[in-house]
């Protein structure tokens, strides 16, 4: 997590005073609960809200903990000299520390989880925007890097739309799933703290109570979480990727905005890079990296070890910040997005016609001809285009099998682009909805 891939909301949620806030709400809340409950006195409940403006000291909570080699601890001394020692002395009763840590955690994803959501609510809108406005731009399709048949940029973009409108259906699953809280005590037992206090702390804090906890909270909510952020990044980069190919110098059918001043390369000035689509392709790696720490992190020894807690103290910011940053940065190359129609339908006639071989061997076959000697009629003559850049239809109609079985009528009509444009505003109303 560093400032150059950070933006400022998403830093603040895992800034350690905004940890040391959630930590003093949760004893606060608590502190609430059992005096509702008759378990400590009402003023000394009372007296732990006289923090509630303090900005807590984090060299001073580092201090304590240099000596505690304890962070809970050390927050719970450096509440009481706000406090008061007799006031603070029912601070944290009948809890452990993992009620406090794990509550704060995922407090701070689900968070995090809003800022993802609303950043993916930007990227949509503008995947959407550009979707529309190439719903039938031509361009050539291509698998296996290789000329497939025609589509357009519309579907292109309305592709990535769908695709990420399913992620964030996944990550508001992921947000549900981890927005629980737990303040069970030593084991998970309630033995020394009325359940009644976790589910008015959780109330408090917009989470459920977790339907049952050892010492801490069940760790397959957090690997899932991690998982979606990991599809979430993988999306990005299939996105990128894609942009990436289409910038290249040989194909051009789009390219990231280039601005006044940059400069794409130190030795050549001719350079336009794509380095902000690189740059996410190299993003997705680093959200991607946290997905099996945190799948590990499921297995702990009996009721509770700490094997999950240093990873999750890196992974929790790393991940989130890093996704925030990469949502945005996508958001803004979309919309920025320079597109290139001319260049599209120069790269589709590079090779005259061939696109629409697959219209030519159905109609072969619809004429009767059988579908082994109707490949061969139509491969042999796109291979003389691949070799001698002719054109196809001129080659089929010089063919006397192929005008044999089809009329020119016929074969001229397998050339329509419209053909295969047909159906667009169909996928879109199932993509979009009716808009």
């Amino acid at each position: 997590m560093i400032p150059r891939y950070s933006r400022p909301d998403m830093v603040a949620i895992w800034e350690p005073a905004t940890k040391f806030r959630i930590w003093y709400e949760i004893e606060a809340h608590a502190c609430d609960a059992m005096a509702d409950l008759g378990v400590i006195p009402r003023e000394n409940a009372e007296a732990v809200w006289k923090a509630k403006d303090v900005e807590f000291d984090v060299a001073r909570i580092d201090e304590i903990e240099a000596v505690t080699k304890h962070d809970v601890i050390a927050f719970l001394t450096h509440l009481a000299e706000h406090v008061g020692s007799d006031e603070a002395r029912f601070v944290h009763q009948g809890m452990t520390s993992s009620d406090v840590l794990d509550t704060c955690l995922n407090v701070q994803l689900v968070r995090a989880a809003d800022i993802l959501l609303a950043d993916m609510d930007d990227l949509l809108a503008a995947l959407k925007r550009r979707a529309f406005e190439h719903k039938d731009t031509l361009r050539v399709g291509r698998s296996h890097g290789i000329h497939a048949e025609p589509t357009t940029m519309g579907l292109t973009f309305a592709r990535f739309y769908a695709e990420m409108d399913r992620n964030k259906n996944r990550l508001e699953k992921a947000r549900f799933e981890i927005a629980t809280g737990a303040i069970s005590g030593a084991v998970g037992t309630f033995a020394n703290i009325d359940p009644r206090v976790e589910e008015h702390v959780c109330e408090k804090l917009g989470l459920r109570a977790e339907p049952i906890s050892t010492q801490v909270i069940p760790r397959d909510r957090h690997a899932m979480f991690f998982a979606t952020l990991g599809v979430i990044a993988s999306s990005i980069e299939n996105v990128a990727v894609e942009i990436r190919h289409m910038q290249r110098t040989e194909v051009l059918e789009g390219a990231e905005f280039f601005s006044m001043g940059q400069k794409g390369s130190s030795a050549m000035p001719h350079k336009k890079n794509p380095v902000l689509t690189e740059n996410l392709t190299g993003l997705a790696r680093l959200v991607r990296m946290a997905v099996v720490p945190a799948m590990e992190n499921v297995a702990l020894w009996h009721e509770r070890d700490i094997s999950h807690s240093s990873v999750e103290r890196m992974i929790g910011p790393d991940a989130t910040v890093t996704l925030d940053f990469a949502l945005a940065r996508l958001t803004s190359v979309i919309d920025k997005m320079l597109i290139f129609p001319e260049n599209m339908l120069d790269n589709m006639n590079k090779f005259p016609g061939l696109v629409m071989s697959q219209r030519v061997l159905l109609a072969l076959t619809q004429a009767g001809v059988s579908r082994e000697d109707a490949y061969a009629m139509v491969q042999r003559n796109a291979l003389k285009v691949w070799e001698h850049r002719t054109d196809f239809k001129e080659e089929l109609l010089a063919d006397e099998e192929v005008c044999a079985a089809l009329s020119v009528e016929e074969i001229e009509e397998k050339f329509d682009m419209g053909y295969h444009t047909k159906h667009v505003d169909t996928i879109f109303k199932r993509v979009f909805g009716e808009s």
